[in-house]
Protein backbone atom coordinates (compact mmCIF):
# COMPACT_ATOMS: atom_id res chain seq x y z
CA UNK A 1 0.00 0.00 0.00
CA UNK A 2 1.52 3.03 -0.74
CA UNK A 3 2.23 5.97 2.10
CA UNK A 4 0.09 9.24 1.63
CA UNK A 5 1.78 12.08 0.37
CA UNK A 6 3.51 14.04 3.16
CA UNK A 7 2.07 17.68 3.11
CA UNK A 8 4.27 20.40 2.67
CA UNK A 9 6.48 21.78 5.51
CA UNK A 10 5.23 25.52 6.28
CA UNK A 11 7.47 28.31 5.32
CA UNK A 12 9.83 29.35 7.60
CA UNK A 13 8.60 33.09 7.78
CA UNK A 14 10.20 36.08 10.29
CA UNK A 15 12.78 38.67 10.42
CA UNK A 16 16.61 38.22 10.11
CA UNK A 17 18.32 40.70 12.28
CA UNK A 18 21.90 42.11 11.70
CA UNK A 19 22.88 44.59 14.47
CA UNK A 20 26.34 46.55 15.71
CA UNK A 21 27.58 49.27 17.34
CA UNK A 22 31.03 50.83 16.93
CA UNK A 23 32.97 53.39 18.91
CA UNK A 24 33.64 56.01 17.93
CA UNK A 25 36.93 57.71 17.66
CA UNK A 26 36.46 60.71 19.21
CA UNK A 27 35.84 58.55 22.40
CA UNK A 28 38.66 56.18 21.93
CA UNK A 29 41.09 59.11 21.34
CA UNK A 30 39.93 60.33 24.97
CA UNK A 31 40.04 57.10 26.23
CA UNK A 32 35.97 57.40 26.91
CA UNK A 33 32.86 54.51 26.29
CA UNK A 34 31.04 54.79 23.17
CA UNK A 35 27.58 56.39 24.20
CA UNK A 36 25.46 54.59 21.91
CA UNK A 37 23.13 51.41 22.58
CA UNK A 38 20.93 49.06 20.81
CA UNK A 39 18.51 46.56 21.43
CA UNK A 40 16.79 44.24 19.51
CA UNK A 41 13.86 41.96 20.57
CA UNK A 42 12.12 39.00 18.02
CA UNK A 43 8.87 37.91 19.79
CA UNK A 44 6.68 35.80 17.22
CA UNK A 45 6.31 37.75 13.73
CA UNK A 46 7.08 40.73 15.89
CA UNK A 47 10.50 42.91 15.75
CA UNK A 48 11.34 45.77 18.04
CA UNK A 49 14.30 47.28 17.48
CA UNK A 50 15.73 50.58 19.21
CA UNK A 51 18.73 52.41 19.14
CA UNK A 52 19.85 55.63 20.77
CA UNK A 53 22.54 57.77 21.04
CA UNK A 54 23.75 59.61 24.34
CA UNK A 55 24.53 62.95 24.12
CA UNK A 56 28.52 64.26 24.12
CA UNK A 57 27.94 67.08 26.45
CA UNK A 58 25.88 64.57 29.14
CA UNK A 59 28.34 62.88 31.57
CA UNK A 60 25.92 59.67 31.55
CA UNK A 61 24.41 59.81 28.23
CA UNK A 62 25.93 56.04 27.60
CA UNK A 63 24.19 55.35 30.19
CA UNK A 64 20.67 56.71 29.30
CA UNK A 65 20.72 55.44 26.24
CA UNK A 66 21.32 52.01 27.20
CA UNK A 67 18.12 52.98 29.99
CA UNK A 68 16.42 53.96 27.29
CA UNK A 69 16.84 50.82 24.67
CA UNK A 70 16.16 48.06 27.60
CA UNK A 71 12.94 50.59 29.22
CA UNK A 72 11.59 51.55 25.55
CA UNK A 73 11.61 47.79 24.09
CA UNK A 74 10.42 46.35 26.94
CA UNK A 75 7.31 48.15 27.39
CA UNK A 76 6.27 47.84 23.63
CA UNK A 77 6.88 43.88 23.77
CA UNK A 78 4.44 44.13 26.77
CA UNK A 79 2.11 46.61 24.42
CA UNK A 80 2.31 44.78 21.76
CA UNK A 81 1.39 41.31 24.02
CA UNK A 82 -1.77 43.59 25.86
CA UNK A 83 -2.62 44.71 22.25
CA UNK A 84 -2.84 41.12 20.45
CA UNK A 85 -0.86 43.11 17.18
CA UNK A 86 1.01 46.18 16.15
CA UNK A 87 -1.41 47.04 14.59
CA UNK A 88 -3.88 47.27 17.31
CA UNK A 89 -1.15 49.51 19.41
CA UNK A 90 -2.96 53.01 20.15
CA UNK A 91 -1.24 55.92 18.65
CA UNK A 92 -0.36 57.30 22.04
CA UNK A 93 1.32 54.11 23.35
CA UNK A 94 5.18 54.96 22.32
CA UNK A 95 4.27 58.23 24.88
CA UNK A 96 3.56 55.72 27.63
CA UNK A 97 7.20 53.73 26.54
CA UNK A 98 8.98 57.03 26.21
CA UNK A 99 7.35 58.10 30.45
CA UNK A 100 8.85 54.60 31.32
CA UNK A 101 11.97 55.41 30.50
CA UNK A 102 11.85 58.80 31.33
CA UNK A 103 10.95 57.70 34.83
CA UNK A 104 13.77 54.79 35.20
CA UNK A 105 16.45 57.44 34.12
CA UNK A 106 15.27 59.48 36.82
CA UNK A 107 15.54 57.23 39.33
CA UNK A 108 18.77 56.69 38.13
CA UNK A 109 20.07 60.00 38.64
CA UNK A 110 18.57 60.35 41.92
CA UNK A 111 20.19 57.61 43.30
CA UNK A 112 23.71 59.34 42.06
CA UNK A 113 22.86 62.90 42.97
CA UNK A 114 22.71 63.58 39.51
CA UNK A 115 19.63 64.90 37.13
CA UNK A 116 17.98 63.21 34.27
CA UNK A 117 19.85 65.63 31.43
CA UNK A 118 22.69 64.01 32.51
CA UNK A 119 21.98 61.19 31.22
CA UNK A 120 20.48 63.03 28.00
CA UNK A 121 19.82 60.54 24.95
CA UNK A 122 18.14 60.58 21.57
CA UNK A 123 15.40 57.30 20.49
CA UNK A 124 14.37 56.20 17.75
CA UNK A 125 11.89 52.70 17.67
CA UNK A 126 10.68 50.40 14.84
CA UNK A 127 7.60 47.93 16.09
CA UNK A 128 6.49 45.92 13.21
CA UNK A 129 5.58 42.95 11.66
CA UNK A 130 6.16 43.27 8.21
CA UNK A 131 2.17 44.52 7.67
CA UNK A 132 2.06 47.23 10.02
CA UNK A 133 4.65 49.12 11.30
CA UNK A 134 4.83 52.08 14.30
CA UNK A 135 7.82 54.35 14.51
CA UNK A 136 8.66 57.06 17.38
CA UNK A 137 11.64 59.33 17.00
CA UNK A 138 12.65 61.67 19.47
CA UNK A 139 16.01 63.69 17.70
CA UNK A 140 18.31 62.97 15.07
CA UNK A 141 19.26 59.26 13.71
CA UNK A 142 16.79 57.69 11.47
CA UNK A 143 14.32 54.75 10.77
CA UNK A 144 14.08 53.87 6.84
CA UNK A 145 11.90 51.21 5.49
CA UNK A 146 11.51 49.31 1.96
CA UNK A 147 8.22 48.77 0.45
CA UNK A 148 6.94 47.63 -2.91
CA UNK A 149 7.97 50.86 -3.92
CA UNK A 150 11.60 50.63 -2.52
CA UNK A 151 13.26 52.23 0.16
CA UNK A 152 11.96 55.39 2.40
CA UNK A 153 12.30 57.77 5.44
CA UNK A 154 9.60 56.18 7.74
CA UNK A 155 11.14 59.06 10.16
CA UNK A 156 14.25 61.47 9.16
CA UNK A 157 16.88 63.26 11.62
CA UNK A 158 15.55 66.02 13.49
CA UNK A 159 18.18 68.61 14.93
CA UNK A 160 16.42 71.73 15.85
CA UNK A 161 16.48 74.64 14.34
CA UNK A 162 20.21 75.05 14.69
CA UNK A 163 23.06 73.28 13.54
CA UNK A 164 24.53 70.68 15.69
CA UNK A 165 21.42 70.56 17.82
CA UNK A 166 19.11 67.73 18.39
CA UNK A 167 16.51 66.73 20.66
CA UNK A 168 16.73 64.24 23.67
CA UNK A 169 14.03 62.04 25.52
CA UNK A 170 15.23 63.72 28.76
CA UNK A 171 14.07 67.09 27.45
CA UNK A 172 11.32 69.12 29.63
CA UNK A 173 9.14 68.48 27.19
CA UNK A 174 10.00 65.69 24.46
CA UNK A 175 9.29 65.69 21.01
CA UNK A 176 8.37 63.14 20.17
CA UNK A 177 7.04 62.00 16.68
CA UNK A 178 5.17 58.53 15.91
CA UNK A 179 4.71 57.82 12.38
CA UNK A 180 2.52 54.54 11.60
CA UNK A 181 4.43 53.23 7.94
CA UNK A 182 1.90 54.06 4.88
CA UNK A 183 2.20 50.39 3.24
CA UNK A 184 3.81 46.93 4.23
CA UNK A 185 7.34 46.46 4.87
CA UNK A 186 10.23 43.95 3.89
CA UNK A 187 13.55 45.33 5.42
CA UNK A 188 14.24 48.04 8.21
CA UNK A 189 17.17 49.95 9.41
CA UNK A 190 17.80 52.00 12.06
CA UNK A 191 20.63 54.32 12.60
CA UNK A 192 22.14 56.90 14.78
CA UNK A 193 23.37 60.22 13.82
CA UNK A 194 27.68 58.65 13.36
CA UNK A 195 26.24 57.44 9.82
CA UNK A 196 23.63 59.82 8.75
CA UNK A 197 25.19 61.73 6.34
CA UNK A 198 26.80 58.06 4.81
CA UNK A 199 23.98 56.49 4.11
CA UNK A 200 21.31 59.14 3.90
CA UNK A 201 20.64 61.58 0.96
CA UNK A 202 20.05 65.02 2.87
CA UNK A 203 19.48 67.02 -0.35
CA UNK A 204 16.58 64.70 -1.53
CA UNK A 205 15.74 63.60 1.59
CA UNK A 206 15.77 60.44 0.84
CA UNK A 207 17.78 57.15 1.76
CA UNK A 208 20.72 56.28 -0.11
CA UNK A 209 18.67 52.96 -1.85
CA UNK A 210 21.92 51.33 -2.85
CA UNK A 211 23.43 51.19 0.09
CA UNK A 212 20.45 49.84 2.03
CA UNK A 213 19.89 46.98 -1.00
CA UNK A 214 23.78 46.31 -0.62
CA UNK A 215 23.81 45.84 3.19
CA UNK A 216 20.69 43.90 3.91
CA UNK A 217 21.35 41.64 1.23
CA UNK A 218 23.46 39.27 3.27
CA UNK A 219 20.23 38.56 5.13
CA UNK A 220 18.15 37.26 2.58
CA UNK A 221 20.19 33.75 2.88
CA UNK A 222 20.20 34.10 6.48
CA UNK A 223 17.70 31.55 9.38
CA UNK A 224 15.33 33.81 10.92
CA UNK A 225 16.58 35.39 14.18
CA UNK A 226 19.28 37.57 15.44
CA UNK A 227 22.41 36.18 13.32
CA UNK A 228 25.71 36.93 15.13
CA UNK A 229 28.19 36.31 11.99
CA UNK A 230 26.17 39.21 9.91
CA UNK A 231 26.29 41.23 13.30
CA UNK A 232 30.10 41.00 13.57
CA UNK A 233 30.58 41.58 9.83
CA UNK A 234 28.15 44.66 10.37
CA UNK A 235 30.43 46.10 13.32
CA UNK A 236 33.63 45.22 10.85
CA UNK A 237 31.93 47.75 8.45
CA UNK A 238 31.57 49.96 10.95
CA UNK A 239 34.91 50.07 12.07
CA UNK A 240 36.33 50.23 8.66
CA UNK A 241 38.95 53.37 7.41
CA UNK A 242 37.01 54.23 4.33
CA UNK A 243 33.79 54.87 7.19
CA UNK A 244 36.44 55.94 9.83
CA UNK A 245 37.35 58.62 7.18
CA UNK A 246 34.52 60.46 7.25
CA UNK A 247 33.02 60.54 10.61
CA UNK A 248 34.53 59.67 14.30
CA UNK A 249 31.62 59.19 16.25
CA UNK A 250 30.06 56.51 17.62
CA UNK A 251 28.13 54.04 15.22
CA UNK A 252 25.20 52.06 15.19
CA UNK A 253 22.90 50.47 12.93
CA UNK A 254 20.36 47.12 12.93
CA UNK A 255 19.01 45.74 9.65
CA UNK A 256 16.34 43.70 9.23
CA UNK A 257 14.36 41.49 6.62
CA UNK A 258 11.56 39.82 6.92
CA UNK A 259 10.74 36.87 4.40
Amino acid sequence: MARPALAPEPAICGWTVAAATRRGESHARRGERGQDAARVLLDGPTLIAVVSDGAGSAPRGGAGAALACRVVAEAARAAVAAAGSVGALADDAPAAWLAAARARIAFAATARDLRPRDFAATLALAVSDGVDTLVAHVGDGAVVGRDADGWRALSWPDGGEHAGATFFLTDENPALRVIRAEAPVDALALLTDGIERLVLDFAALEPHAPFFDRMTAPLATAAPGRDAALGRALAAWLGAEAVAARTDDDRTLVLALRR
